[in-house]
């Protein structure tokens, strides 16, 4: 009878420490959960460059990183000072997110193919960050990427009275495929 007692009490103290540890990481994951979908509603509705993006992504990632970190010093659990320096992070990041989705800044494509593709792809890095495919650090790197083919061809095209010459376009082409392949390997992988 003894031993049922106890192993009933150790089920049920396994049981507590399994359900604080779940709370523990509802409670931060979930409001980095939340987050992500609000920038992959920025990114597919356009109030999100890639620069913008790209730079939420990177801190966002870093938090992960910080937190992944924590956990593994400290058993899988936040000690209190931990959680109240994660949720000051995540409040930043969300005023952060809520500047940049309403700052003037929009994503603009236009209506040429260059554009279009480019709108395209952006759609595709929302749908891996909203459906958890793409993580921080991953959507990061493509919109860094993204935003500098955005700048290059801003560039290019201010230079050549708004147009791409031929050679230009061969050269983005020849980028947003490699943006299309490493996207595609982010969200399979």
């Amino acid at each position: 009878m003894k031993n049922v007692m106890i192993k009933s009490a150790t089920a049920l103290s396994a049981l507590i420490l399994a359900g604080a540890a779940f709370a523990q990481t509802s409670e931060v994951g979930q409001r980095a959960e939340n987050q992500q979908d609000r920038v992959a509603q920025g990114v597919k509705s356009g109030q999100l460059t890639a620069g913008e993006t790209a730079n939420v992504e990177n801190k966002e990632a870093t938090i992960n990183h910080e937190v992944r970190a924590d956990r593994a010093q400290n058993g899988g659990k936040l000690t209190g000072q931990e959680k109240q320096v994660v949720n000051q992070q995540q409040n930043q990041m969300s005023r952060q997110i809520a500047q940049d989705k309403h700052n003037a800044a929009k994503q603009n494509f236009g209506n040429s193919e260059v554009g279009k593709r480019a709108e395209n792809q952006q759609d595709r890095i929302a749908n891996g960050i909203a459906s958890g495919k793409m993580n921080a650090s991953q959507a990061a790197h493509v919109e860094k990427n993204e935003a500098a083919v955005n700048q290059e061809v801003h560039t290019d095209r201010t230079l050549n009275g708004g147009k791409l010459s031929g050679a230009e376009k061969a050269q983005v082409n020849h980028q947003q495929n490699q943006m299309s392949r490493k996207i595609y390997k982010d969200k399979h992988s």
